[in-house]
């Protein structure tokens, strides 16, 4: 019988979304120069494989081991070795919560496209002799200086109006809680967190599903009742702390806080309805979308000043009557060579990254952000596949027939990845890389519909040692994944460990499920100051230099469970016998094992004859140490699914 095996039997790599493989070959070291820290010499070092086909899941499956790809390059970080220890960070899109920052980027974009945003102009002010500066509070002084700085002058009777209805439903719904803990809905009696309403911003709303115009208020009470609940009863061994346990979802509860806040229709002109673990509150059918149309009786008076300056708004409504309105269209395409999008990407690096032209080509181009080794998926229809399908994508922002913006994403069972952004120079201050990731955060969102298992935004790396990347952490609430146990930590746990070493075991600290006993962290504005607007928010991933080759590894990294290896190990320690080789069109084990009687007494273990030709005793030692390395850095399981080829 020979060793040679049907491919089914050899368990190749079958994606449940598609019939494709995925084929790698080239596993080693690589290093390079960092370009986050600027360290001097080749500090950056990272495991690399090139692939040639790879499966949707199969690469969901590489993310969250610390994978990511570079074109059809796929790196992970030797994380004890490397510069800067980079943390794969995600982010659950549903639990989303924007923070000022990000409303403030949504805001601006809304009024580019009203036309109320002037690029050109610095901040202009038409004092009125008659009125005390400061009594005016037209928006017609919202003008942006380059579109850096941002004016914070708003209508102050609205806002206060706004801030009133806030702080009476964020009440209703803390007497909502007080109610069900009361009633037994919840599972144990216990000091439960204050409700929070906020209000709804109109751009907000453009990122939601559709419907969502009438939404004025909304509050995610629900998930820090769940988050409150889960950390006592895991602090008291309780199981019900469980996630499985559906009476702990924040869908579940959100429903049962709805349902008691019904009558608010009644005193305020609001409808209550839960979303996806969310209150919400919304215009009723008679009234218009907008925060004049909800009123709340209660007994404090409001203010009921009006603008005094009519010069002003005079000016303002004439102004107005001249805007001209942009259209801003997004288009999502396979990843294919466009040289529109080339000439914007090669504009866009010499311009921003300071690249000389000789090394913005049209090859380099191609190969980081055109060629992909994932296999398309095309839509289902079923539920498994959103309508776009499965795979690599470049998404056109484009705005009244400019494109202004290309972001390259893959899409994937699981998440949206965020790969790179690359934007017109001249429409900086919109603030390009925070817009298209609150847009594809929305798109996640909004997919989840088509597509249940696809919950996820992945941001790239973080990289905590580095002040540009610490951007990303202002996306809450995210999670960092442990290098060692691929476990997923929040980053609210991840931040303060990582302020005293820049590379530890996440997993270790994963039990600590509140920061009381951990150093403090930066609060949202710090995190959100220390963001520079020239930083490379855009940049997620990393272009690989031709001159940068493949090295052999000096000694395994320890960033993996298997520890490293030692000179007295066997293969009968470190077994390859089971990884899928590709060789010569077959896919076989590397090792074959065959029994020679049915009591399994004896048993021989021989090589496919193919590589007994290919490769002498010498090579094959030098085969099964470089084997041994990629079974460790991809895992047992995937390599005995993914093909290893060896030609």
């Amino acid at each position: 019988m020979a060793g040679k095996m049907r491919r089914s039997e050899a368990g190749t790599s079958s994606s449940s979304n598609s019939g494709g493989e995925t084929v790698v070959v080239d596993c080693g070291r690589r290093r390079s120069s960092c370009g986050y820290c600027k360290s001097v010499g080749r500090t950056s070092i990272s495991h690399g494989l090139w692939a040639r086909s790879i499966t949707v899941d199969d690469y969901q499956d590489l993310l969250d081991r610390g994978w990511r790809r570079s074109g059809c390059f796929l790196y992970k970080p030797e994380m004890e070795k490397t510069c800067c220890p980079s943390y794969t960070i995600r982010l659950r899109a549903s639990n989303f919560v924007p923070s000022k920052e990000q409303l403030r980027v949504l805001r601006r974009m809304q009024r580019f496209l009203d036309g109320s945003l002037d690029v050109n102009k610095k901040v202009e002010v038409v004092d009125d002799p008659k009125v005390s500066k400061g009594t005016c509070s037209c928006a017609c002084h919202e003008v942006s200086s380059s579109g850096t700085k941002e004016s914070l002058s708003s209508k102050n009777e609205e806002k206060n109006r706004a801030e009133h209805i806030a702080k009476y439903l964020s009440d209703q719904v803390d007497n909502a809680v007080r109610s069900c803990a009361e009633s037994g809905d919840f599972l144990c009696s216990i000091q439960l967190p204050k409700a929070s309403v906020k209000q709804v911003s109109p751009a907000k709303r453009k990122l939601l599903a559709e419907g969502a115009n009438d939404l004025l208020y909304s509050s995610n009470i629900a998930f820090q009742i769940v988050a409150t609940i889960r950390r006592v009863l895991a602090a008291e061994n309780d199981p019900r702390h469980n996630a499985e346990n559906n009476n702990l979802s924040p869908k579940v509860i959100a429903e049962k806080l709805a349902a008691a806040l019904n009558q608010l229709s009644e005193t305020s002109g609001l409808s209550v309805k839960a979303c996806n673990g969310h209150i919400n509150f919304y215009t009723t059918a008679t009234q218009a979308s907008s925060t004049e149309g909800a009123q709340i009786v209660t007994g404090s008076k409001e203010s009921a000043a009006g603008c005094k300056r009519k010069v002003c708004c005079m000016r303002k409504s004439a102004k107005h009557s001249q805007l001209k309105r942009r259209k801003l269209e997004i288009h999502l395409k396979r990843s294919s060579f466009d040289p529109e999008e080339f000439a914007l990407y090669r504009r866009y690096q010499m311009t921003v990254h300071n690249d000389t032209p000789d090394h913005v080509t049209e090859i380099s181009y191609r190969r980081f952000l055109v060629d992909t080794p994932l296999v398309p998926v095309p839509p289902s229809g079923d539920g498994r596949v959103p309508p776009c399908g499965f795979g690599s994508f470049h998404q056109q922002y484009v705005v009244d027939g400019k494109l202004i913006a290309v972001g390259v994403i893959d899409i994937l069972p699981k998440c949206l990845s965020s790969k790179y952004l690359f934007w017109d120079p001249d429409f900086a201050f919109l603030s390009l890389g925070k817009y298209s990731a609150l847009q594809e955060i929305g798109w996640v969102t909004e997919n989840q519909v088509h597509c249940p298992s696809l919950q996820y935004y992945y941001l790239g790396y973080y990289i905590h040692s580095c002040s540009k990347m610490r951007y990303k952490a202002a996306y809450r609430p995210s999670e960092l994944l442990c290098p060692l146990r691929y476990q997923w930590v929040p980053c609210n746990i991840a931040s303060p460990l990582l302020d005293r070493k820049p590379y530890i075991v996440l997993s270790d600290h994963a039990l600590l499920q509140n920061g009381e006993s951990l150093l403090p962290h930066a609060s949202e504005n710090v995190i959100e100051m220390q963001h520079d607007d020239n930083c490379d928010e855009d940049t997620n991933d990393i272009l690989i230099d031709d001159s940068e080759e493949m090295i052999e590894a000096e000694s395994e990294s320890s960033d993996d469970e298997s520890g490293p290896e030692t000179s007295g190990q066997t293969l009968e320690n470190n077994d390859v016998g089971d990884i899928l080789i590709g060789l010569k069109g077959s896919r076989v084990r590397y090792k074959v094992t065959f029994t020679y009687n049915s009591d399994s007494s004896h048993c021989v273990t021989t090589f496919f004859k193919d590589v007994q030709r290919a490769f002498g005793p010498r090579q094959r030692s030098y085969l099964e140490s470089q084997l041994l390395r990629y079974k460790r850095v991809v895992g047992a399981e995937m390599s005995e699914r993914i093909v290893y080829s060896l030609g």
